[in-house]
């Protein structure tokens, strides 16, 4: 099934006739893993999740699929090892959203990081992580580390490690592994909320939906639910009596990232250093014309049914460590171009700062038989719905005598991926990009496309060249490309409002807010006159544009 929103309505009324195996509340990358490891092993798989996909925790991260080399400080050895591991895994099933990223650390004298313990730290993580031997980490002379990055502090400055993560697109990412999922049967569907549960016998038996969209009301049933909401998990246990009795519970962290233009912070090579501060380590990471840096880790005891705003003490306590470790810089709030920020849902651990609560996810379970899952990374995502699908794959065999497939998504390319492994990316790239002038885009357009979306560039090409010639294409002013993932985006991804095509399908409100200035009107009207809003709708989803973009570039219209 494709998450096609002109049919979402169909799709809702089938799932209410459906016996699911399983009933995932969570459209974050932990319950899109979920759906596709349940799904390809033969269950009947549902999943609602009450915002857009991806739209909490999931398109707010540091945008890294990386090991956690700083968890190593803390001797967190089995967390650096499965999520070293994985990093590569999620590298070759999906290489048009993963790219390798080499990071430079640079150490000075009274810094947290020396030339001994960096080489110690670099081989050791290179060891756990199974890191293929032509990403072995370096070392690097002072010399070196200026040639790498010039805009690197020169005073103190002792040399640095050069080793390899890997840079992401959260929120793409995530929604590859939910149309995967699709395609192998499982039923997801964004905007609808879980508000109950359905009982039998005191036992879980189902969920209790409302669509967000327009109030209409379902009962989704299946054999087990499991609730993937992260920062929301508590909430959703707080609905069930006896999942409230477990003694566990979360505490929210708040990370935030702030992002500049090239021409105002030039960095040409990804940086890893410790904050002035507090020794909290930081990212400054080049992209697609723009620089962004992060994250702070504060505990969060607000309100948590919005996401968290990006106070002044968080843009300066980010500006001051940028300024600290690029003094050349001279960055200001009037220099930052967009902002984001999220929860990160920790497994409350008493007395202990938010950087030091283990990143270890656990999985609880309710005599009620409501399964939950916890804590856990971006990186882990794959390992992790591994983990809970064997459990429920065991309760449900014990329960009613069903017999599933064994988990089987080491090598299975997300939707996208299906381009022969990494090494096939950029000659494929190159060959989609020769051939995007045949359906009326430039090669630069069909080069972008194909890094984007992968092996399904050739959908976007037949949109494209359908619509070049017609009076639709000329009526709404927007760019062919532009117009082709649009048209995209709705009729496979599920997109309903603007935000979720702004921020999460294509990322501009964060990394090209000219393209969100310049366009807007356009997708705007395209959508609108597609998906059939009415005035009161139209609306309310431009105001909601209006309040994402404020939130985006708050620094910017404060001054």
């Amino acid at each position: 099934m494709m998450l096609n929103t002109l049919t979402r309505k169909d799709q809702l009324k089938h799932m209410q006739e459906v016996d699911y195996d399983i009933v995932v509340i969570g459209g974050g990358i932990t319950g899109a893993g979920i759906a596709l490891d349940a799904s390809k092993r033969g269950m009947k798989v549902a999943l609602v999740e009450m915002q857009d996909f991806a739209e909490g925790t999931s398109s707010r991260s540091t945008k890294l699929v990386h090991g956690g080399l700083r968890y190593l400080k803390q001797f967190q050895v089995g967390v650096v090892r499965e999520t070293g591991r994985e990093r590569a895994i999620v590298y070759e099933n999906g290489p048009h959203v993963t790219t390798p990223e080499w990071m430079l650390l640079p150490f000075h004298k009274g810094g947290t990081f020396g030339r001994f313990t960096t080489s110690i730290g670099l081989r050791v993580y290179d060891m756990l992580a199974e890191v293929r031997k032509s990403e072995h980490r370096q070392m690097l002379s002072v010399d070196q580390v200026l040639e790498k990055e010039p805009l690197v502090k020169r005073d103190a400055l002792l040399g640095g490690g050069y080793y390899v993560e890997y840079k992401t697109d959260d929120a793409r990412m995530t929604i590859e592994v939910m149309k995967k999922a699709a395609e192998f049967g499982a039923d997801p569907v964004n905007h609808v909320k879980a508000d109950g549960f359905v009982y039998d016998k005191g036992k879980i038996v189902g969920i209790r939906a409302e669509d967000q969209l327009d109030g209409e009301t379902y009962q989704l049933l299946g054999r087990r639910v499991i609730n993937a909401t992260g920062p929301w998990v508590d909430d959703v246990r707080s609905h069930d009596p006896e999942a409230k009795k477990g003694k566990k519970q979360l505490q929210l962290s708040k990370g935030v990232h702030i992002v500049f233009d090239h021409e105002d912070f030039p960095l040409g090579q990804a940086v890893y250093f410790d904050a002035k501060s507090d020794g909290r380590m930081i990212f400054a990471i080049p992209r697609n014309g723009k620089t962004y840096v992060g994250t702070t880790d504060t505990f969060y005891d607000g309100d948590d049914k919005e996401m968290p705003a990006v106070t002044a003490d968080d843009r300066h306590y980010l500006l001051d460590a940028a300024n600290y470790m690029f003094p050349g810089l001279d960055l200001r709030d009037s220099s930052i171009e967009s902002t984001w920020a999220g929860f990160r849902p920790l497994i409350l651990e008493e007395g202990k700062d938010p950087s030091d609560i283990s990143r270890k996810d656990e999985i609880w379970e309710a005599d009620s038989n409501l399964i939950t899952i916890a804590g856990g990374k971006l990186t882990g995502y794959r390992h992790m719905a591994k983990e809970i699908v064997d459990l429920v794959t065991k309760r449900l065999e014990s329960d009613y005598g069903l017999k599933f497939r064994k988990s089987d998504t080491k090598h299975q390319p997300m939707s996208g991926g299906d381009i022969g492994g990494s090494d096939n990316y950029w000659p494929y790239v190159q060959r989609m990009a020769g051939r995007a002038p045949s359906f009326g885009l430039t090669v630069d357009d069909g080069r972008e496309v194909a890094k984007k979306y992968g092996s399904n560039t050739e959908l976007i090409f037949e949109i494209a060249g359908n619509l070049k010639d017609t009076a639709e294409f000329n009526r709404y002013g927007l760019p062919l490309a532009v117009h082709a993932q649009v048209l995209y985006s709705i009729q496979h991804e599920m997109v309903y409002k603007p935000t979720d095509y702004f921020v999460r399908r294509s990322s501009d409100m964060y990394f090209s807010i000219d393209k969100v200035n310049q366009y807007r009107d356009g997708v705007v009207e395209l959508m609108s006159s597609i998906l059939e809003w009415d005035d009161a709708e139209r609306a309310e989803y431009e105001a909601e544009l209006d309040r994402s973009y404020r939130e985006a570039t708050r620094p910017v219209a404060e001054k």
